[in-house]
């Protein structure tokens, strides 16, 4: 006779799996989807627009993606920052959370208050992150963020001004939390040198990573400007994503911010969300060794094809960095990212590889229609390129997702203020019971 923790095991799937009939006898939106794939609309965001597609009479058309943030499209705010050759991450930053464009004085200002804010409290590192070192960086992350919540003198406080601090502050110090838990997992399961640097006040964000991150704290204007780009373009997306409605959904329950950009963190730490970039990475593993000349398209294609059909790789059918929930035809960000990682690469070890994921991207969608019998349209989306450019800049894929973290947390202040201030609800949807009542069985019977 099994032992009842055998049979709990054993109804963890049982018990737990419900008919997909139910779901189209209820007209129930698994995922909160529509059936064409759209999202369920939830709520409405002055905030970003992440556009993708448009609706013709009813029928979703393809259309080019674009990525506006506060009204600004995305290629001009990182445009304005190439052309006058600086960092923009804080200017991302200061936009999304006041909804207008610094001036010269305030972006000073405010890149010097993050600057001030990145360290940690007395004693922190030692006793909450050293001595409960994490084999992932994000899940230390979201422990970290919860225990501030401890060195705050009025964490409950639901003022203005306690919110935006408790922002600023988290936003300053993600990275520094995220360097700390990468060098303490090094120590404790690596068992590899630790490196803790003093910070450098005056410094970017993405300076103040590259910084911190290398052992001789040696980087180029270029590598940072890159590690900027990419902190722009993860900044913000829309409050549709899993990440930020979860921040929502536990914002709208009155609960402390801690508690909701931990949660925030948590759910990018899934391989359907934030995780994704890694998975592209795993996958690009497969591909490299099972593919002996990366050059010849014909045989990266015939390798795709097995990749869908579940036939090598993690076998999921799926091709990681193409496709996305929204856009069709192209997703600004990887756009962006391809031609910048593509600049970077030339002339170097990492040119080769560049191609390879070009080939896949230009590939992926004819065999995909090939295998499926499927007219969808696909893109690639920013993970397939984002992995690539961390690794050139030496980048650990142990903090691929974390970077993104780092970044996504101006996006999650930015709509937890505008719940707090619009939402005015509790986030409850409905769950049909599909369980029949049974009567009691007294204790003896059973």
């Amino acid at each position: 006779m099994n032992s009842f923790r055998d049979t709990m095991y054993e109804a963890f799937t049982a018990n737990n799996t419900i008919s997909p009939a139910y779901f189209d006898k209820y007209g129930v939106k698994r995922g909160l989807r529509n059936p064409d794939g759209t999202g369920v609309m939830a709520g409405v965001t002055n905030i970003c627009n992440v556009h993708g597609y448009v609706v013709d009479d009813g029928e979703k058309k393809p259309a080019d993606g674009k990525l506006i943030f506060r009204g600004y499209n995305i290629r001009d705010l990182i445009g304005k920052v190439e052309a006058e050759d600086r960092f923009g991450f804080e200017e991302i930053v200061y936009l999304l959370l006041t909804s207008r464009l610094p001036t010269a004085e305030e972006l000073s200002g405010f890149s010097d208050l993050l600057s001030e804010s990145r360290a940690l409290p007395d004693n922190f590192f030692e006793d909450m992150i050293l001595k409960a070192p994490s084999r992932d960086i994000m899940n230390k992350m979201a422990r970290a963020t919860l225990a501030l919540y401890s060195y705050d003198s009025d964490p409950e406080a639901h003022t203005p001004e306690h919110e935006i601090d408790t922002a600023v502050s988290l936003i300053a110090k993600m990275p520094v939390i995220m360097i700390c838990a990468y060098e303490t997992k090094k120590r404790y399961y690596n068992e590899d040198s630790m490196f803790m640097h003093p910070l450098i006040k005056g410094q970017s964000t993405a300076e103040n990573i590259l910084s911190t991150l290398r052992p001789d704290r040696k980087f180029t204007r270029d590598e940072a400007k890159l590690l900027d780009l990419l902190l722009m373009l993860h900044a913000e997306h829309g409050g549709g994503n899993n990440s930020t409605f979860t921040c929502r959904v536990l914002t709208s329950s009155g609960t402390d911010p801690y508690s909701a950009y931990a949660a925030a963190i948590g759910s990018l730490k899934g391989a359907r969300h934030g995780g994704a970039n890694r998975k592209v990475s795993e996958m690009l593993g497969f591909i490299k060794r099972n593919v002996s000349d990366w050059e010849d398209e014909n045989e990266v294609y015939e390798y795709l094809k097995k990749l869908i059909r579940k036939e090598d790789g993690d076998r999921s059918g799926l091709i990681y960095g193409m496709g996305h929930g929204v856009y069709t035809l192209s997703d600004p960000r990887a756009v962006i990212l391809k031609k910048y990682a593509g600049r970077m690469a030339e002339g170097t070890e990492f040119e080769k590889e560049f191609r390879l994921l070009s080939s896949i991207e230009s590939l992926t969608p004819q065999a995909f229609a090939e295998i499926k019998h499927s007219d969808k349209v696909i893109c690639a989306n920013i993970d397939l390129y984002s992995g690539f450019v961390y690794r050139m800049l030496g980048i650990p894929e142990d903090l691929f997702t974390p970077l993104f973290a780092v970044s996504r947390m101006a996006g999650w202040c930015a709509h937890r203020f505008e719940e707090i201030n619009s939402g005015k609800r509790i986030i409850r949807p409905a769950y049909k019971s599909v369980a029949p009542e049974r009567p009691y069985i007294a204790l003896g019977n059973r």
